[in-house]
């Protein structure tokens, strides 16, 4: 599967963006997604995940509350609407799919997903 991530941009600090992530074929429902993030100098780390059906998700703790991922099996796609954004978000954001043979223990645990975007960078100015 190839994904499209964009929506990234420059926002103040306690504003929004809605990042999109756009999959071709027609496999996308058979992949749990996930959005990640990597900030210079710093490792990438998972920020939200969501299941095949999109009824279950998961997130980090630095984004809950503040961060809602959703995704349209329909459409092929998967976003993430962050609101209160902080300087400390700012970073190269990625969105993934998970291998289908993980089960959702480890989609929520693990960086080692088999497909991912180019990344679009989201900068807050403080």
């Amino acid at each position: 599967v190839q994904l499209q991530a964009y929506g990234g941009g420059l926002v103040q600090a306690g504003g929004s963006l809605r990042l999109s992530c756009a999959a071709s074929g027609r496999t996308f429902s058979t992949y749990s997604m996930g959005w990640f993030r990597q900030a210079p100098g710093k490792e990438r780390e998972l920020v939200a995940a969501i299941s095949r059906s999109g009824g279950s998700t998961s997130y980090a703790d630095f984004v809950k509350g503040r961060f809602t991922i959703s995704r349209d099996n329909a459409k092929s796609t998967v976003y993430l609407q962050m609101n209160s954004l902080k300087p400390e978000d700012t970073a190269v954001y990625y969105c993934a799919a998970a291998s289908p043979s993980y089960p959702w223990s480890i989609v929520v645990r693990t960086t080692q997903y088999d497909y991912w975007g180019q990344g679009t960078q989201v900068t807050v100015s403080s």
